[in-house]
């Protein structure tokens, strides 16, 4: 009998869309690798989901270290759940005793997008358009491939990370960026129907893992190229919203950005072998090294650091950036894979000094 067909594994997950996909890709590659396998999905709402208008970042911020992965690992250690299904970058590099990454499925794109309101593809105008009057906020609208060097003087780009909004206002001072919550269709929506508003970024990976791509022209759309009846279930996605992808040295991802990473119990030996069958070895390394460099500084996803660690042959390279006066700083370096972890504390070293130093 295949490896704990008989048992049903349990898997804790989100209830947002985003996070939902994510836990359908684990549940499909668990069956595919584990024949028969029963898959189970606990949802769990988490202290970043309960409280979805709190800033996570500069003045009234108050949530604490992994609003979004605490409440799964306490269903993992209360023994209500088998394996917690997370964003990667949302989880801490430190984790609760007891607990351990088991693995990571294969990375999607790592490229952050800009996202802004376009007329291409929309019904309707946005709300408050008819209203604006001289002298009120001049709405703006995007045409295609738009970057931030492309915004009007003053626009503001909504985003409760710091390390998007340390890279926008090193790239732009005259910009500024206004704290937004809520899962994707949500923040697309307020972009659409909020003029406050010019312009969001977000992570690539989880556009995708919607079901949703860009058109030639940029356009957000559901993936013409998934089959028919994958396209009539899904949500689409808000209309009159534009995209553009950003080069990953333009602005580099989050530690674990696009990586759905795997926690189990530390000695559940059913679980780690279950998640070791759908462990992917090339993003694995690349996390790791990307996760122990933010461990030196510090370990938390709000720190205003991005990192991109990539295998090419037998190496692994480690490009960050980091903030400091308004400037972006930047610094690469690799070392063979098996030395991943040694590369993340190496930079990480090299940053922390540096800012120290100032």
């Amino acid at each position: 009998m295949p490896l704990g067909a008989d048992i049903p594994v349990r898997l804790a997950t989100r209830g947002s869309a985003l996070a939902l996909a994510q836990a359908r890709e684990v549940e499909r590659l668990l069956q595919q690798a584990h024949p028969g396998l029963r898959v189970d999905r606990v949802v769990v709402e988490t202290f970043g989901d309960q409280r979805p208008g709190a800033p996570i970042w500069g003045p009234g911020s108050s949530q604490p270290l992994g609003v979004f992965t605490k409440e799964l690992e306490e269903a993992l250690l209360a023994d209500q759940a088998d394996i917690a299904v997370h964003s990667l970058k949302d989880l801490p590099t430190t984790l609760p005793e007891g607990l351990a990454l088991a693995g990571v499925l294969p990375r999607q794109d790592v490229r952050e997008v800009l996202l802004y309101r376009s007329l291409e593809g929309a019904e309707a105008p946005a709300p408050g358009t008819q209203d604006w009057s001289p002298g009120g906020r001049q709405p703006w609208f995007g045409g295609p491939h738009q970057t931030l060097l492309d915004l009007p003087p003053r626009s503001i780009v909504a985003t409760s990370s710091s390390r998007r909004r340390a890279s926008v206002e090193s790239r732009r001072s005259d910009l500024q960026c206004a704290p937004i919550r809520g899962n994707v269709g949500t923040r697309l929506r307020k972009i659409w129907a909020m003029l406050e508003f010019d312009a969001t970024l977000l992570a690539a990976a989880g556009l995708f893992r919607l079901g949703w791509d860009l058109s030639p022209t940029g356009r957000l759309r559901i993936d013409p190229r998934l089959p028919a009846p994958v396209r009539a279930a899904l949500e689409p996605p808000p209309e009159g919203i534009q995209g553009t992808l950003l080069d990953p040295l333009e602005m580099l991802p989050a530690p674990g950005q696009g990586a759905i990473g795997l926690e189990i119990r530390s000695g559940d030996d059913r679980c780690r072998s279950l998640c070791r069958g759908i462990h992917h070895r090339n993003t694995g390394v690349a996390v790791e090294a990307e996760r122990s460099f933010l461990a030196v500084l510090g370990g938390g996803c709000q720190l205003p650091v991005g990192a991109w660690g990539r295998v090419q042959g037998h190496q692994v390279v480690l490009t960050v950036e980091w903030y400091r006066d308004g400037r972006r700083w930047t610094a690469e370096d690799r070392l063979p894979v098996h030395q991943a972890p040694q590369l993340g504390v190496r930079l990480g070293a090299r940053v922390k000094a540096e800012r120290v130093g100032g």
